[in-house]
Formats: C-alpha cells, structure tokens, sequence
C-alpha cells in the first residue's frame, strides 16, 4: 500500500516540519455466518480482515473540501455549502458523508485535504466503501479532538450515512470495522445492540477467501426479490404484529408453521431462521472450541444458502467443495451479497498449498482465475499518525 502521509503531503504542498496531519485508517470486514436477511434477522458472526482503507486529513486555509484518490489517480472538490451526494463524485462521497457527520454534530468544518489509499478487495463484499467513511471519521475526530467511542462513533456514522445517501446502510458494518478486536471474531445482535468479541481458536490455521471473478450481473433485482420472500414470511408468522422479527421464532420448530407457506418464501424464511441458531451455535462452538463443531455449522450454512436462499452458483460451490474434501479444513462457505463473489475457507496451514493446488482446474472448466487471499483477524479502525 501507499505512503499515504507522503502522498498527501505532496499532492497538496505541504510543509514537511509545520503541516497538521491526521492519519486514520479502517480495516475492511468479513461475515462468517448471518450475512444473509438483515433486517429481517440482524444476527452477524464477522471480524474485521487486516486488509485497510487509509486516510489522510489536514487543514487548509481557505473553506473548500480537496479529495485525491490515490489508488485511482482522481481528484474531487467540494464546500460545505454543496455538501451533498453527487452520484458523479463515486468514491468522494464516502468523504463527505464524514464531513457531514461531525457538521451535523455542531464542530467547525471548514476547509480540509482528504487522500486517501487501501488494499481491500474491490466488488465483493468486503465493506470498502464503508470503510472510507470510518477511516474519514477517526481522522477528523482526532484532528478535531472529539470525544466519543466507538460504539456511538458507528451509531452516528450510520445515522448519517443514511441520510447522506438516502438508503440504508448495515450498522453491522460500522460497528465491526470500529469495534473488532485483533485474533478475535465478533457477535452482533442489531436489535438487542449487543457487542460480543470472541478469541479465534484458530490459531494453527490460515483464513483464506478465493474472489471466483465470476460476474455478478442483474444480481440486485434478485436479491431484492429475496428480501421481499423474507419479509413477507415474517409478515406470516407473526401475523402482523408489530415489533416481532424472525429471532422471536428461531426458538421453535417451524416446519409446521411454514407449511402453508407458498414454496419459495417457505425456503427463505426457513434459512433465515435457521441461520439465526447457526450464529448462535457456531458463537457457542468458537466459545468451546469446538472446531469440529464449528465446520460442520459453515458447511450446513452454505448448503442453505445455496439450497433455500438461492444465491449460490456453480463456480461458488465448486470453491467450497474442494475445500471439503480436504481432512483439516475447517470450513468453507460463500461470503457476501452471492451470485459469484468470494468463499472463505479456514484451513491448516501446512495444507494451504494443497487447496490452492486444487484450485488450479478452476479457470479451466469456468473461464475465470481466482484470485486467493490470505487474511487475518485484524483490530478496528485506528489512528496511525497525527502530526501537529
């Protein structure tokens, strides 16, 4: 990755001995387990990955707002007088929406240079974009010398993201890339706002995710129709009571239930409620460490997904399949939105080799070459240099 406090210094001509500098940066995240259904279910078993989006803020002398992407060689600018979504400023706004935060908070926003690099997978799920925001956000609180933790920090970001953007973003997202320790996965409970970090047992094993570069193509419309099917599954089970969400039935056997259900929202709630026990039990194994346990939890998920959901395809399960013929892999499933995108699988190290060797048929029957990454369990976002 980029100097970024040597890019940015020099993109805007700055004193080496007398500039103020902030340097922040965010990791990107991972779901294990729940990624599928929120708001429907809003349970999440994720950690943050040691992949980052790192950026860089100082003072400037007039009123204006500077952006360089480093990575892309762009730049865009702004004042708080225009400060709004322009769809033609794309990554930009992931800036603003930080300025329009502490804005919103009351602090004197006047001009800043923002610049700003990383190294965390583009297109598949991994929260780049969030992750803009929260580094944005850390560097302009230390500049600013605010005082607010982590937990209302991702609150507020939240808060303002949607009304920045006008959609609704994961809180999950947020408080994952805010609050995740290192070597630890994290719990989350939307609803219940509960925040659980859990120590990786893991420890003689490697996290791998293979991005399977398939296309994903016309994918939102389906997704969309998905969280229609769940919607309207919990709708009929709770009988339109308000405040009821799928946890309140992830207790009770629901195959009677759904019975009368119309097939295709019967497979998508049943997954969603299942998988709500699955985040559960598979917190409860990492608890134990019971890995054993634990694989056969991530197998079962993305059969679901890929049997009840429906947001699998062949070169996905494919990834995982070689993984489970593998004795000493510890699970394997897909990550993220679906229809193509990236599986992880966590595997003993001596036999990280023999899997990737596996992968080698993969362009050849597909047409694509994966691309394979080796992470870790990283801590939340953080400042990395402030010079004053």
């Amino acid at each position: 990755m980029l100097d970024i406090g040597q890019v940015h210094q020099t993109e805007y001509e700055l004193d080496n001995d007398r500039s103020i500098i902030a340097i922040a940066e965010s990791p990107g995240r991972i779901h294990f387990l729940g990624d599928q259904g929120d708001p429907a279910a809003g349970f999440f078993l994720s950690g943050a990955i040691d992949r980052y989006i790192q950026v860089a803020v100082s003072p400037r002398k007039d009123n204006s707002f500077r952006f360089f992407a480093a990575d892309l060689g762009e730049r865009k600018r702004s004042t708080l007088v225009n400060l709004k979504y322009k769809r033609e400023d794309r990554w930009a706004n992931y800036l603003k929406s930080a300025i329009f935060l502490f804005n919103e908070l009351g602090y004197p926003m006047k001009g800043m240079n923002f610049s700003f690099c990383g190294d965390i997978p583009q297109q598949v799920g991994f929260a780049s974009s969030t992750a803009i925001e929260i580094a944005a956000a850390v560097a302009l609180k230390s500049l600013l010398h605010v005082q607010i933790n982590e937990m209302v920090l991702a609150q507020k970001l939240h808060d303002a993201h949607n009304r920045f953007f006008g959609n609704e973003a994961s809180l999950a997202d947020y408080q994952i890339c805010l609050l995740s320790r290192k070597d630890h996965f994290i719990f989350i409970d939307i609803s219940a706002q509960e925040v659980i970090k859990i120590k990786s047992p893991f420890s003689r094993f490697r996290f791998l995710l293979v991005d399977s570069r398939v296309p994903r193509m016309g994918s939102e419309s389906e997704l969309s129709a998905r969280r229609t099917d769940t919607l309207k599954g919990l709708e009929l089970l709770s009988q339109k009571m308000e405040g009821v969400s799928y946890k309140d039935f992830a207790s009770t056997d629901l195959l009677e239930a759904l019975g009368n259900f119309p097939e295709q929202i019967r497979r998508r709630s049943l997954h969603i409620v299942e998988e709500i026990r699955r985040v559960k039990d598979g917190c409860d194994a990492l608890q134990r460490s019971d890995l054993a346990s634990f694989s056969k939890i991530i197998f079962h998920s993305h059969e679901s997904l890929r049997d009840l959901y429906e947001i699998s395809c062949p070169e996905i399960d494919w990834l995982v399949k070689r993984a489970q013929e593998i004795e000493g892999a510890a699970g394997s499933r897909m990550t993220g939105h679906g229809f193509g995108g990236c599986t992880y699988t966590i595997i003993r190290r001596e036999l990280v080799d023999e899997y990737k060797g596996r992968l080698d048929e993969y362009e050849r029957i597909f047409g694509f070459r994966p691309a394979i990454y080796e992470i870790k369990l990283a801590t939340g976002a953080r400042v990395v240099a402030l010079r004053k």
